[in-house]
C-alpha cells in the first residue's frame, strides 16, 4: 500500500455540525474515519470499531453522557460507525435535548438503523453523505486512466495494487455489510444479483430481466436493489419527463457508485481509448463528479432523459443538460439529444462534454473539454450551489 497522503474533502461537515447535529453516511473506504481525524480532531470521539471501547459501552450506554457533563472541551462529540450500536441514539437524542450538544455519528447506511427500529432523532439531525474523492480534491495526482481503471476510493487509488484493492472491497462488503448484518437470507443469490447489476450499471432498470439473469424472482431483484441503495453502492438517477414535444420515458437509470468497483464486479481488466467500454466508463466517471456536486450542494440528484424516439442526454441537474462522449473530435452527430432537449426551452445552459480539447459553442451549445467543464462544475459557474 502506497502511503496515504492527506487530502483535504469539499465536504464541510464541521461547519455543518457547528449548526446542528448530523449523520454521515458513505460506502465503506470513502474517507469518513479520515475526515473525522481532518476536522475534528479536537472533538471528543468513539470509534465503535474499537472492540474494548464498544464491550464499554455496551455494558454503560450512559458513558458518553458522563464523559460530556464532566468536559472535554469541544460540545461536539463523534461517533463513529454508529450502526454497530444503534441503542446509544437514546443517549444522543438525551444529549441533545439536556445538555446542547451536537454530534457527528457516522456509518456506511442508514438501514442497519432503520432495521432495529431506533430513534433517528427526527428534525434534530441532518443527513449527508461521502463520496468516492473526485477531481478537484486530487488536483495534480489525478490521472483520468486510472480514475476510468479503477475509480477513486481512496484506498484504492494510493494502492500500488488497485486491482487487489478492488477485490478485497467487493469482499468485505459481501461478509461485513450484508452477511455479517444478516441483511438477506441467500448469500449465494445476491452475490449472483451483484454480479449481474454491475453489468447493468448505466441502463435502464428491467427488474425482471435482472431477476431472469440471476435467477431469483423480480420481485427479490427489487428488493435486492434497494439494498444495494441503501448501503450506497448504487444510486438511482430518475427519468426527466417535463418534456412535451417530445414524449420522454420514465424508467430510471441506476449507476454504481464507483466506476472501479463496477468494472471489477463486471469482471472487466485493462480499458483502451476509442472503445464503447472506454467511452461507458468515461460517462460513468463523470457521474459520480456529478453526482457528489449535486450532494454536497444540496441539489437534486441527476436525471437523464430520453425520448420514446429515443433521442438521449445522459444527465440532466440544476437547469443543466449534459451530454457525455469520449470522442475527440466532437461534432454535430454528438449534438441530436441536446439540439431536442434545446427545443423545449426547459433548461438554462445545454452541455457537451468531450475530450475535444477546444472549447466552443454550436448553435447556442457548449462543447467543453472534460477538464474544463469540471472547472467550472466544481467552481459553481455552471450551476447553483446552496
Amino acid at each position: 500500500m502506497a502511503a496515504m497522503p492527506t487530502i483535504p474533502r469539499f465536504l464541510d461537515v464541521r461547519a455543518l455540525v457547528e449548526r446542528k447535529s448530523c449523520f454521515l453516511f458513505g460506502p465503506r473506504q470513502t474517507g469518513k474515519s479520515t475526515l473525522i481525524g481532518q476536522q475534528f480532531a479536537d472533538c471528543r470521539t468513539w470509534n465503535l470499531l474499537d472492540q474494548e471501547l464498544f464491550r464499554r459501552l455496551a455494558r454503560n450506554p450512559g458513558l458518553i453522557r458522563e464523559s460530556l457533563a464532566a468536559g472535554s472541551g469541544s460540545d461536539i462529540v463523534v461517533i463513529d460507525e454508529i450502526q454497530r450500536m444503534p441503542e446509544l441514539l437514546n443517549e444522543v437524542h438525551l444529549m441533545i435535548e439536556e445538555h446542547g450538544a451536537r454530534f457527528l455519528l457516522t456509518g456506511s447506511s442508514a438501514r442497519a438503523l432503520r432495521r432495529k427500529g431506533v430513534n433517528l432523532l427526527g428534525g434534530r439531525a441532518g443527513r449527508r453523505s461521502l463520496h468516492p474523492l473526485v477531481r478537484a480534491e486530487l488536483g495534480k495526482r489525478f490521472h483520468l486512466d486510472r480514475a476510468l481503471e479503477f475509480g477513486l476510493l481512496p484506498s484504492v487509488w494510493f494502492s500500488d495494487e488497485p486491482a487487489e484493492g478492488l477485490r478485497d472491497y467487493t469482499g468485505d462488503y459481501l461478509r461485513e455489510e450484508i452477511s455479517n448484518e444478516a441483511i438477506v437470507r441467500n448469500l449465494p443469490a445476491f452475490s449472483r444479483f451483484l454480479d449481474v447489476a454491475a453489468l447493468a450499471h448505466g441502463t435502464q432498470i428491467n427488474f425482471a430481466s435482472l431477476g431472469n439473469d440471476a435467477q431469483v424472482s423480480p420481485s427479490t431483484a427489487r428488493d435486492y436493489y434497494r439494498i444495494l441503495q441503501d448501503t450506497l453502492l448504487a444510486h438511482e438517477v430518475p427519468a426527466f419527463t417535463d418534456t412535451r414535444r417530445r414524449k420522454a420515458v420514465s424508467t430510471s437509470k441506476f449507476y454504481l457508485f464507483d466506476t472501479g468497483v463496477a468494472r471489477h464486479l463486471q469482471g472487466r481488466r485493462g480499458l483502451a481509448p476509442g472503445t464503447s467500454e472506454y467511452g461507458d466508463a468515461f460517462e460513468s466517471y463523470l457521474f459520480q463528479e456529478i453526482r457528489a456536486f449535486c450532494d454536497y450542494h444540496r441539489l437534486e440528484t441527476p436525471r437523464y432523459w430520453r425520448s420514446r424516439s429515443k433521442l438521449e442526454v445522459d444527465f440532466v441537474f440544476a437547469h443543466v443538460a449534459v451530454e457525455v462522449k469520449a470522442a475527440r473530435a466532437a461534432g454535430g452527430r454528438h449534438l441530436k439529444g441536446l439540439r431536442a432537449l434545446a427545443e423545449e426551452k426547459l433548461l438554462s445552459r445545454h452541455i457537451l462534454v468531450s475530450m475535444d480539447p477546444y472549447p466552443r459553442v454550436v448553435d447556442g451549445i457548449m462543447l467543453l473539454p472534460w477538464e474544463e467543464f469540471l472547472d467550472r462544475l466544481w467552481d459553481g459557474k455552471l450551476a447553483g450551489a446552496a
